[in-house]
């Protein structure tokens, strides 16, 4: 369903067909646009650059999912023990949740909502694939956002990022945060660990250690 949203979204911007998809597994969606631009050969010097291309691109792939929105459930999954892990989560004392996403904050709210998460998400001070920066500087931007919405500093021992990919826990590390790696994607537990982060989880099923899992990877002691 989200290739079929870029293949309708890409046109509309590029002003020519989308015949070659980049990779976008573990990809921003920054990074499949700028590729996909390449690939097939589109001309941006109308719009003047490749980044000022980018907003009304991620505009008009929201616009294609909000239209797929009935999709979303039918074709996706709500990994078990998700709701019950953020609802938990969000009780902790101080806990503030948001989104790392390579999805663009429309996006990231359509596909949470089609699954009953978003409101355990604050979505105003996520990091997104919509904006021009690596996963790492995302954590911190996403870091200062939530510190000048709430007047409370988040220091680097104070986050968390939920991965599950080699790839998100070296952000995490790059981004100064601590990682709780979940092995519900395409990595392996095995592959996790090598990439070394702080814990490492089968999945989100025993909600009791996911909780405790932040918590001490968020206690300054």
């Amino acid at each position: 369903m989200t290739r079929a949203a870029y293949v309708e979204a890409f046109p509309a911007v590029a002003g020519r067909p989308l015949l070659k998809l980049p990779q976008m597994a573990g990809r921003s969606e920054s990074e499949i646009f700028f590729d996909a631009l390449a690939l097939n050969g589109a001309d941006v010097s109308a719009g003047g650059t490749a980044e000022a291309l980018l907003e009304p691109f991620s505009a008009a792939l929201a616009a294609a999912l909000e239209a797929r929105r009935d999709d979303l459930a039918v074709q996706g999954q709500r990994l078990p023990g998700a709701a019950e892990a953020m609802a938990a989560a969000g009780q902790l004392d101080g806990v503030v949740q948001t989104v790392l996403t390579g999805s663009s904050r429309l996006g990231a709210m359509l596909k949470l909502r089609a699954f009953g998460l978003d409101g355990f998400v604050d979505f105003d001070i996520g990091g997104y694939g919509s904006e021009v920066y690596p996963k790492g500087t995302l954590i911190r931007v996403a870091r200062e956002r939530a510190g000048l919405k709430h007047g409370v500093t988040f220091g680097e021992d104070a986050t968390v990022y939920v991965a599950d990919s080699p790839r998100d826990v070296d952000a995490a590390k790059i981004g100064g945060a601590a990682s709780l790696a979940i092995a519900s994607g395409r990595a392996s537990a095995a592959e996790l660990r090598d990439a070394g982060p702080d814990a490492v989880l089968p999945d989100l099923t025993d909600t009791a250690a996911v909780v405790a899992l932040i918590s001490r990877l968020t206690d300054p002691r």
